[in-house]
């Protein structure tokens, strides 16, 4: 017996007119037609969804402009490029032939989505590792149809533009994307601290890029070739030197792929230099400003517990189960061996400063002739901005070493650009400083007149030396008018960052016009070859243009378009 509140057959049709039924079992309700504003919003859901992608060597992040992370990450490598139907890996005799799968490759290629250099490579298998990655990231962690969708990309500035044409056929083509938005991952970096201007340490997995950005643009950018590749390179060599110690090791010209055979699989070295490797502390302290003057203040401390401490940490060792080599073995190594990885990588302190070419500069003297080349009011600001960011930057103790080390150089070289010793002798030389005139007598041989100024204690007073006298009008107006605290600049000093996606995904839902977008018909019908430069697209046009859905500017004269940085390469 069905209830009468549930039966189908009460429900009646409403009268037309909106007027009520005369005989029927109960009222209903009129018809009131819906506009287009208070229609249900799951209809425009699918404009709204803006797409944030960040490409990067060994991983591509995703996620929805507005999120503070990505939804997903996934990773290449070669069990991710596996055909359908492969579940060998899942079979419990299955032994995968590290060194079979590697002949004729370099050692870890098959974990990078691309290189750098491009001559020889194949960018039809870069454009389906793009497509797999993304159909399985839009499946497992997005939960999306294959609806068109707008999406920015987060890539590095100095991506060359075969890898960037590559990655944008993929979009257009294979995701029907109706418009793409580049953004640089520095810039992405910079507005995920809250800041405008900063120093961007990018410690990644081929090199290391330090850029400059000032007002969110890039004014300067420096890369050197140390960064996790070479780190996990020189943790195999202390690995196999530990496994074999009468073993030769090759020499510093050789290619690493070339002149050294491998001992254990890519795999585990990169999950020993994720887990274990650290970086030791600077060698030199920091010299606080408060004990500039006077001897520095010891603290005692009994000599048995630090003969203890000493004896603790030397006889401290980690066990380092590996399975990849010819057979199972377990190495006993010291805590503080594994920071010559590290050290040699990044710093490589053996060497003087000299003998290193400016594409493999340590990373702390790279900083710091990246903040040398900067202007001076560019330097301030972006010196108490420094961010490091990467892969590498997870690294225990390496950020912090390289901003004591960078802050060390400045303490002793200042920003002079000069060096050496007949530099120390020019500045140590009393008679050339500026500002006494004690026994020099005047380059004309004219004496100063005696009303110009008056000499005292040696050191000549005049009017360009005479301290200004205190207004106390000014300093009320400025005590009203400055609120806010003063900006800091001309320190060192350190922030920290979301991370180049967080970045993207704030600078997106914001919907902030990004100057590089590209259409898919104009890609479509010129390709790379129709970008414009970015000198030639008039910024006023642009700003004239109206907003669209996700923040991508759109206008009837979008035929001027540009790659951005990107093109300028």
């Amino acid at each position: 017996m069905s209830l009468p509140h549930r039966s189908v057959a009460n429900i009646r049709s409403p009268a037309a007119g909106g007027h009520h039924h005369s005989g029927g079992s109960g009222p209903s309700t009129p018809v009131r037609p819906l506009t287009s504003s208070f229609a249900s919003p799951s209809s425009l859901r699918a404009e709204e969804d803006l797409l944030v992608i960040e490409f990067g060597i060994r991983k591509v992040q995703v996620g929805f402009a507005g999120d503070a992370t990505p939804r997903g990450t996934e990773w290449f490598g070669p069990e991710e490029q596996r055909r359908v139907g492969d579940f060998r890996a899942w079979r419990p005799d299955y032994h995968r032939n590290w060194k079979h799968a590697a002949s004729g490759k370099p050692w870890g290629r098959d974990h990078e989505l691309w290189q750098a250099d491009v001559r020889g490579q194949d960018l039809g298998l870069v454009s389906d590792k793009i497509e797999r990655a993304l159909r399985d990231a839009f499946t497992r962690y997005l939960l999306i149809d294959s609806r068109p969708r707008k999406m920015v990309c987060v890539l590095p500035s100095g991506l060359p533009v075969p890898l960037l044409s590559t990655a944008l056929d993929g979009l257009f083509n294979r995701f029907q994307a109706p418009t793409v938005s580049l953004l640089s991952s520095s810039i992405a970096v910079a507005v995920a601290a809250g800041v405008r201007s900063a120093l961007v340490v990018d410690l990644g997995w081929t090199e290391t890029v330090v850029t400059s950005v000032y007002e969110y643009r890039e004014v300067h950018c420096s890369r050197t070739i140390r960064g996790g590749r070479m780190l996990v390179e020189q943790t195999h060599k202390l690995l196999a030197k530990q496994l074999d110690p009468t073993k030769k090791e090759p020499d510093a010209g050789d290619d690493s792929h070339k002149g050294q055979e491998y001992a254990l699989s890519f795999e585990e070295c990169d999950e020993v230099t994720n887990r274990l490797v650290w970086c030791k502390p600077c060698h030199a302290a920091p010299i606080s400003r408060d004990t500039a003057e006077g001897l520095p203040t010891v603290q005692e401390q009994d000599e048995s517990e630090s003969r203890g401490h000493a004896f603790s940490r030397k006889t401290s060792t980690a066990k380092i189960s590996l399975k990849s080599t010819s057979r199972p073995v377990t190495l006993d190594l010291p805590y503080d061996l594994l920071t010559e990885p590290c050290e040699n990588t990044f710093f490589d302190s053996r060497y003087s400063p000299s003998t290193f070419d400016d594409h493999e500069l340590p990373v702390h003297l790279l900083v710091y002739r990246s903040l040398l080349q900067l202007p001076m009011d560019v330097r301030a600001n972006c010196m108490s901005r420094i961010i490091f960011t990467g892969s590498c930057a997870n690294v225990l103790g390496l950020r912090g070493r390289i901003f004591d080390e960078v802050s060390r150089i400045v303490r002793e070289r200042g920003w002079d650009p000069v060096q050496g010793k007949a530099a120390e002798q020019t500045r140590s030389n009393p008679k050339l400083k500026r500002g006494t005139r004690q026994g020099i007598s005047s380059p004309t041989g004219v004496t100063p007149q005696p009303g110009g100024g008056q000499e005292q204690d040696g050191v000549w007073h005049d009017a360009a030396n005479t301290t200004p006298e205190i207004d106390p009008y000014e300093e009320k107006l400025k005590k009203g008018s400055n609120k806010k605290p003063p900006p800091v600049q001309g320190e060192m000093r350190a922030l920290e960052s979301l991370g180049a996606w967080s970045g993207a995904s704030l600078i997106s839902y914001l919907k902030t016009p990004a100057i590089a977008t590209i259409d898919r018909d104009h890609w479509l019908q010129h390709g790379a070859a129709g970008a414009s430069k970015a000198s030639d697209v008039d910024p006023k046009t642009q700003q004239r243009q109206s907003l669209g859905a996700g923040g991508l500017m759109r206008g009837a004269s979008a035929a001027s378009w540009t790659l951005g940085v990107w093109g300028a390469h």
